[in-house]
């Protein structure tokens, strides 16, 4: 029997278990990978102030910090059945089960698969899957590749694969269809990609993105985009043509790709050929709530947020007594997004364990704060309007709960 159980050993599971141990409390985290740290030990991207975020290096320090606090880390485990009676939570393992009085699901997030002719091939993968391969695993994913997608996840990750010497010719948008919607359409890529322009390593390009903020400045500058694409960090950036298909025999031979107009309708004739030996899919990325959904909490759908989420409140805290979530299962943000909110969690979860105690009340306090300012600080946001999301799930946790 444990105090908590913490499902997911990434960014948020591992703050809040720290938190609770700190405090005596029995805690056990566990997760279906090999080693804890969850999507930071893909992670590598350099900050607007020239400061590197090493997401390997951020894991091994909350590792540390939980070894040090005896924090029980059960790696290989895989989740698959939760329920709860008489106010116990029983968490059904391929190992064993688990119980305890306090639950947290920190499962993070999953990617938005895109279909696109071939994509059975092998050579295709996930982005993210590129990102684990390169930078965990340190395997060269191909020699030479395209992205198919152009968001804030993908751009971030196409230059972690540069820096470690994998050739990426271009990145290019998916044909539009009744899935890439938004994703294929050349002036929706273009405003989101305007969110993150600030990350730009050319002057010229964030100058000019500061300039085109209207959306009638918007269809003009897409309108006289070069055909060649915006060059980033070497790279062209197509916003003008679209991956309608991947070829190869027995693994990726090659793309086909296509001019588009301004609403990413394909000019058939211009169809040509580029040569690859790998493909990366860029579908962006959605809050993995299966758990949730097994344990009956309620969801409400917020596209700020990436999707479905379990309804919840600033302490982390769900619509079933003793259930908590914490990091990208309630809404798509950053790692220090995800860390904050571990730590909200964490203090929760011992503010139940230990009712009216001043100091923790007040660190709990403080740890909605970091939270919100962590949020407002953020360089990077998946989502626009990511806090009237955030402030609309208030809402509905109030009026339901």
């Amino acid at each position: 029997m444990f105090d908590v159980v913490i499902i997911g050993a990434g960014p948020a599971g591992l703050s809040a278990a720290n938190i609770c141990r700190e405090y005596q409390l029995k805690v056990v985290v566990v997760d279906e990978f090999i080693k804890p740290g969850g999507r930071l030990l893909g992670q590598l991207h350099q900050e607007p102030d020239g400061t590197w975020w090493n997401g390997i290096e951020e894991a091994k320090k909350l590792s540390s910090r939980a070894e040090q606090l005896g924090v029980d880390i059960r790696c290989g485990v895989s989740v698959h059945d939760i329920n709860n009676q008489d106010g116990i939570w029983s968490i059904h393992t391929n190992q064993e089960t688990f119980r305890a009085a306090n639950l947290l699901l920190a499962t993070g997030a999953a990617e938005t698969p895109v279909p696109i002719p071939g994509w059975t091939l092998p050579g295709v993968m996930s982005i993210g899957a590129a990102q684990v391969m390169a930078n965990v695993h340190r395997v060269r994913v191909g020699k030479k590749g395209v992205v198919v997608g152009i968001n804030v996840l993908s751009a971030a990750i196409t230059r972690e694969l540069q820096l470690a010497g994998i050739d990426i010719a271009c990145m290019a948008l998916p044909a539009v269809n009744h899935i890439t919607k938004d994703a294929g359409h050349p002036e929706k890529v273009m405003e989101s990609l305007l969110r993150i322009s600030h990350l730009a390593p050319s002057a010229f390009i964030r100058m000019g993105s500061k300039l085109v903020k209207s959306s009638w400045m918007q269809g003009l500058a897409l309108k006289f985009l070069p055909k060649k694409g915006i060059k980033m960090w070497d790279m062209p950036i197509h916003l003008k043509k679209c991956v309608t298909q991947i070829n190869g025999k027995n693994q990726v031979e090659s793309v086909t790709i296509c001019d588009v107009r301004p609403d990413g309708t394909i000019i058939e004739e211009s169809a040509q050929q580029m040569e690859v030996d790998f493909v990366c899919i860029a579908g962006g990325l959605y809050p993995l709530v299966e758990l949730a959904a097994i344990a009956g909490c309620p969801f409400q759908f917020i596209p700020e947020l990436g999707g479905h989420v379990p309804v919840h409140n600033e302490k982390m805290e769900t619509m079933l007594d003793g259930l908590y979530v914490a990091g990208n299962i309630t809404g798509i943000e950053s790692a220090k997004v995800a860390i904050t909110q571990g730590n909200v969690a964490g203090f929760s979860i011992v503010n139940r364990a230990f009712p009216n105690n001043k100091e923790t009340t007040e660190h709990l306090r403080e740890a909605i704060l970091n939270v919100h300012t962590t949020r407002n600080n953020a360089s990077i946001q998946f989502h626009p309007g990511i806090t009237d999301g955030r402030e609309r799930l208030e809402k509905v946790y109030q009026e339901i709960s």
